[in-house]
């Protein structure tokens, strides 16, 4: 220390040498480097070379020393910030959060964090630690399709895992979406003339014991309630236990579906035929019970809407599924721009106790297929399982005719693997709970005139774009640094930033940035932004819809053999980005071949498409596998 103030001493311009080693930077060996007190920002480095460092971590600091080391912290932060908000790419601006954490440890050796090492497991092997739920991570789709997606799921806040296995907790920006997707379908359902109601969570088991192939379908997906209330362990070893003398006669089941509760009831309504057609909704939540989960798409509790219709006749019923699976392709491509396939399932893939399944199929971008909705003609099934019958125009008695349909929160699985990218998130504007972010720069501090400006040109500007039907938002908080914004608006997929500064404002225009589709930033006069925003928010939304579409037709293989689809198949894995696509091809429908393509490629008939199933399209044509007549055109693939 008696050097080190000799140097002081005999420095005109109060040169300091330091020497430290810092454990956050895993260095060996400490670097040498002559430091200027003033002015500031030579304080940091020269030229960008490696700081210089002389002190140990374990000597005292003097309070000279202290305050040049929180001038170089001070300056350092403000440079990162300022290459932040403008723009700045993350390579640039690593090696100086390196530098400002090394000024730090400096300062406060106990701040520095060393590295975490690969945790081993019995075997001496390496384990990988797992991310931080706190990260910012996105994994490249292109290296992992599957962290990718829970990764824009965790880091956009849009669910996260329960204490309860196989059940998510959706957040409010995921559950902000699915309101936006619910109140767009409540209305399709009710101009479809159904009405909502509700209905218990719990079933008697006995109710789903009348319909066998409904139970068949259900019966290892389902949880039971036995007992009525719990009661102290006598022994005192196990706490709370379910009370022996509280065992339910009848177990209840937690409802995977509604279709025996609301049979029952349908069996009180329905007298007549004037009674007839009857059509119920319901938003609801169910249960079944999954052995491998994914948020979204196969969650063991997901929330979902379910209407159920009786009809005095078959044409009545039919008419009524096929109206309701074109009413989902319509909410996924008008709302959601997501193209689907329309078609009807294989007798292997239908609903349990139906005689048809329509379906719509989507494809996602690692060439996986996502059932996004069905609709299922009953025919009388239900109806002659609960005894709802009614008295015809004749007077006769006739069994009821049923249908039901639904989607769910995979909905919203499908939204994010369809458009979303390697930064986040991608919304169609359409369906994003937040359409346009309004980001001010505001004047400095002292500018009284400034600010009363340009808090009256963002109610203006705010007032306009609500005026039009937009949801808008001003975010002008003064503790978060506009970059910071721009990096969590681009992720969370807000279809369009509006940025806004005392510059701007003199110009009388504001700069438009758009999550996709326009690259970089655009002027727009201030006059101009109403129609601007929604000429470039309806441009988005068919763009993405466009880009979708192209997917969905270069992802259908129409001249593919069985063995080629085989060999493509066979090894395409969920997290594989470059999947093999679908395959639409001649089949002679039979369910033990079908078995025994799902054991040899793990694919299943999505569906036959309802636009390659019309006369004449399987005139001549032999099934790809038996080389038997075709009896549909069927569409195989790899499905969520």
């Amino acid at each position: 220390m008696a050097a080190l103030s000799a140097l002081v001493a005999l420095s005109s311009r109060k040169h300091l040498v330091r020497a430290f080693t810092t454990s956050n930077v895993a260095r060996s060996h400490s670097i040498i480097r002559s430091v200027d007190v003033t002015p500031a920002p030579a304080l940091i480095h020269s030229g960008r070379s490696s700081l210089v460092r002389l002190f140990s971590a374990s000597t005292d600091l003097s309070a000279e020393q202290k305050a040049v080391l929180e001038a170089q912290i001070k300056s350092k932060g403000d440079e990162i910030r300022a290459l932040k908000d403008s723009g700045a790419d993350k390579a640039t601006v690593a090696p100086l959060v390196e530098e400002l954490l090394a000024l730090k440890a400096a300062l406060d050796p106990s701040s520095a964090k060393p590295k975490k090492e690969k945790k081993k497991n019995n075997n001496g092997k390496k384990k990988e630690v797992k991310v931080d739920e706190q990260s910012d991570f996105i994994t490249p789709r292109a290296e992992d399709y599957s962290k990718w997606y829970n990764d824009i799921i965790r880091v956009t806040g849009l669910a996260e895992t329960s204490p309860v296995r196989g059940c998510m907790v959706i957040k409010p920006w995921g559950m902000s979406l699915w309101e936006t997707v619910r109140d767009d379908l409540d209305k399709r359902i009710k101009e479809h003339g159904a009405e909502n109601a509700y209905f218990p969570l719990l079933i008697p088991k006995s109710f789903l014991s009348k319909e066998a192939e409904h139970v068949d379908g259900f019966a290892k997906e389902c949880a039971v309630v036995t007992h009525h209330r719990l009661t102290a362990d006598p022994d005192g070893e196990k706490g709370l236990i379910a009370d022996p003398e509280a065992e339910l006669e009848d177990p209840l089941i937690i409802r995977p579906t509604s279709e025996t509760m609301i049979w029952h009831m349908f069996k009180k309504w329905i007298i007549s035929h004037r009674d007839l057609p009857v059509k119920i909704n319901q938003w609801a939540n169910v249960m079944r019970w999954e052995l491998r989960t994914r948020p979204f798409l196969r969650t063991s509790e997901f929330l979902w809407q379910e209407g159920h219709t009786a009809h005095a006749t078959r044409e009545g019923a039919v008419e009524d599924s096929v109206a309701m699976i074109n009413n989902y392709a319509k909410l996924c491509e008008e709302l959601l721009a997501i193209p689907v396939v329309k078609g009807c399932k294989s007798p292997s893939e239908r609903f349990a106790g139906a005689e048809e399944t329509y379906t719509i199929e989507a494809l996602m971008q690692n060439g996986w297929a996502l059932q996004s909705g069905t609709s299922h003609f009953l025919g009388q099934s239900f109806g002659k399982a609960f005894d709802v019958t009614f008295q015809d125009k004749n007077g006769n008695q006739s069994d009821v005719w049923g249908t039901s349909w639904g989607v769910s929160t995979r909905l919203l699985g499908a939204l994010i693997m369809t458009h979303s990218d390697d930064a986040g998130l991608v919304l169609p504007p359409k369906v994003a709970p937040l359409q346009i972010v309004i980001v001010p720069i505001q004047p400095k501090k002292n500018d009284v005139e400034g600010k009363a400006a340009m808090e009256a040109a963002l109610d203006k500007l705010s007032d306009e774009l609500k005026g039009a039907g937009l949801r808008v938002k001003v975010d002008d908080r003064d503790y978060v640094r506009n970059g910071a914004k721009y990096f969590e608006y681009e992720r969370k997929g807000v279809p369009l930033r509006i940025e806004l500064g005392p510059r701007d404002l003199a110009k009388g225009e504001c700069v438009f940035k758009y999550r996709v589709g326009e690259e970089g930033k655009i002027a727009v006069n201030l006059s101009d932004v109403v129609s601007t925003a929604t000429e470039g928010l309806d441009a988005m939304q068919k763009q993405l819809f466009d880009s979708a579409s192209q997917r969905l037709k270069n992802g259908i293989n129409t001249e593919a053999t069985y063995e080629e689809m085989r060999d493509a198949l066979k090894g395409d894995e969920a997290s594989e980005f470059n999947g093999s696509g679908l395959y639409l091809v001649p089949w002679k429908c039979d369910a033990e071949n079908e078995d025994k393509i799902k054991e040899e490629c793990k694919a299943t008939i999505r569906c036959y498409p309802l636009d390659h199933n019309k006369e004449g399209d399987i005139e001549g044509k032999t099934c790809f596998y038996s080389g038997e007549p075709a009896t549909h055109m069927a569409l195989f693939g790899r499905a969520f």
